[in-house]
């Protein structure tokens, strides 16, 4: 594998030719799909990475290592993986931060997206959001990281049914070192702009939001897109916050599945 190549891998199945690939939120890894792997396996091909500075990527691109971390960097890591296992074209599900990757991929390469499931999306950071960026900012020089993260996974994900995507999070979270949250918080920044793009113009590509009723950060902002955009649908689950495919995976599974085989070649 190229030091520059993302750790990934793949399930293969024996007869499908769609492939699936998942992109998971700062501060995780591909760890957090677990509750997806058994239901997924039946259908499709399986693309499983790690984002750079993430889980077993951690140690690549030294060479960049005094270069900021941009939206459009860290989403051609994923297609030089595209490239690398010679996937023309897959469909994409992505959770928290994810989800803006896989629109930004979505906007980079339209060609290479079938369908984009976004699991708890982010599509805009309200006031509360951005006071708390912009205070981790002025802090993350001066805080370890890890109290910066655990205070943001309290807020995301507040409630005691939560506790294990917490958790999970927090436990992906310390395997980043200092410099690598720093250039990732660095992105929270550009999140607002970017959005504010991808909210006045709509990508034709079959897109499923899964939204938890309690994910109450980034549930409006989904429902207020889903009324303007055509081909974006909201599914919200009941009784669930920020990370649905941890909390609700049986829910989880059962709706991304059925969405993408009713879109698939």
């Amino acid at each position: 594998m190229s030091s520059t190549l993302l750790f990934h891998k793949t399930y293969r199945h024996p007869t499908s030719q769609e492939w699936v690939v998942f992109v998971h939120g700062a501060g995780g890894s591909s760890a957090i799909w677990f509750k997806q792997l058994k239901a997924y396996r039946q259908h499709f091909n399986l693309l499983l990475l790690d984002l750079r500075g993430h889980g077993r990527s951690n140690n690549l691109f030294q060479d960049v290592v005094r270069n900021p971390y941009t939206f459009k960097t860290v989403t051609t890591d994923i297609v030089h993986v595209l490239n690398h296992l010679k996937i023309q074209s897959a469909h994409f599900v992505g959770i928290s931060l994810g989800t803006i990757i896989i629109r930004k991929l979505a906007k980079l390469s339209p060609d290479r997206v079938k369908t984009m499931v976004l699991g708890g999306a982010v599509t805009r950071l309200d006031i509360r959001s951005q006071c708390l960026v912009k205070a981790g900012n002025l802090c993350k020089h001066i805080i370890p990281y890890m109290w910066l993260y655990r205070l943001f996974a309290y807020i995301v994900m507040p409630q005691k049914a939560q506790k294990e995507s917490r958790h999970l999070f927090i436990n992906e979270a310390r395997k980043l070192c200092q410099k690598e949250f720093k250039r990732w918080f660095k992105l929270a920044t550009d999140v607002n702009p970017l959005m504010k793009y991808f909210r006045e113009r709509a990508i034709p590509i079959p897109t499923l939001y899964l939204m938890g009723s309690h994910d109450y950060m980034f549930i409006k902002p989904v429902k207020e897109l889903v009324k303007t955009h055509e081909q974006c649908y909201l599914t919200e689950l009941k009784d669930c916050g920020h990370v649905c495919n941890v909390e609700r995976p049986d829910e989880f599974n059962q709706h991304s599945i059925d969405f993408i085989l009713r879109h698939q070649s």
